[in-house]
């Protein structure tokens, strides 16, 4: 809905799409923008093999207590939350959006730092969505949370903005609780709502990158 009405809409985090990537080239737009993507997961790869690490250590212990088995898991559900617009360019951390569409942002997986990162290629106001809950925030933009799970929204009513759980119990359609969001998203633009991050001053230090290796 974002993309026809003319926006510009990133989603990121190279480990939490890097074990379907594959799903992600299908949907560029050209050779270049396919190319650009492949460079970011190599150099992904390059730095994490330099800092000893595998990138198995994402799903968090969280992520693993709600039910996630591995990376590839991840990787699928973080895919499938990109919907299906066409990806029109690959952008590398910080760098800035030259068109209109949907584009990836090659930041690291992790909430502080990826935020940040998003920052500093322009976004306006960001999406969290959430199974597990956390108190993120970024001072300079907005940060609308949307959990997966009523219970979630039921436990930290005054830190999940929507829930998306009525989809999963059957009481709404995907397209209601998305017209939801995308209602929401408007009034927070425009300045007539707040989300709770700012209500409470839900805010995070501007980590932009961390010299240890982010799984």
């Amino acid at each position: 809905m974002l993309v026809k009405g003319g926006a510009t809409v990133l989603f990121s985090e190279v480990t939490e799409v890097r074990d379907g990537v594959n799903l992600l080239a299908e949907r560029c737009v050209s050779k270049e923008v396919c190319d650009k993507l492949a460079s970011e997961m190599k150099w992904y790869d390059d730095y994490l093999a330099d800092g000893g690490v595998d990138r198995d250590a994402n799903p968090t212990p969280g992520n693993k207590k709600g039910g996630l088995a591995n990376i590839v898991e991840k990787a699928m559900g973080s895919i499938a939350k990109s919907g299906t617009s066409p990806i029109v360019e690959v952008l590398s951390p910080a760098e800035k959006p030259t068109k209109k569409g949907l584009i990836f942002a090659a930041t690291p997986a992790s909430d502080i730092v990826c935020g940040p990162s998003q920052v500093a290629s322009g976004i306006g106001l960001q999406v969290f969505m959430t199974g597990r809950g956390t108190p993120y925030g970024l001072e300079v933009a907005p940060v609308i949370k949307v959990s997966s799970r009523n219970e979630l929204k039921e436990h930290w009513f005054d830190l999940i903005d929507i829930s998306a759980g009525d989809v999963a119990t059957g009481e709404k359609t995907i397209s209601e609780v998305g017209c939801e969001i995308f209602n929401f998203i408007l009034d927070v633009a425009s300045g007539i709502k707040k989300p709770y991050s700012d209500i409470y001053d839900f805010h995070n230090d501007m980590c932009i990158f961390n010299p240890a290796p982010i799984t």
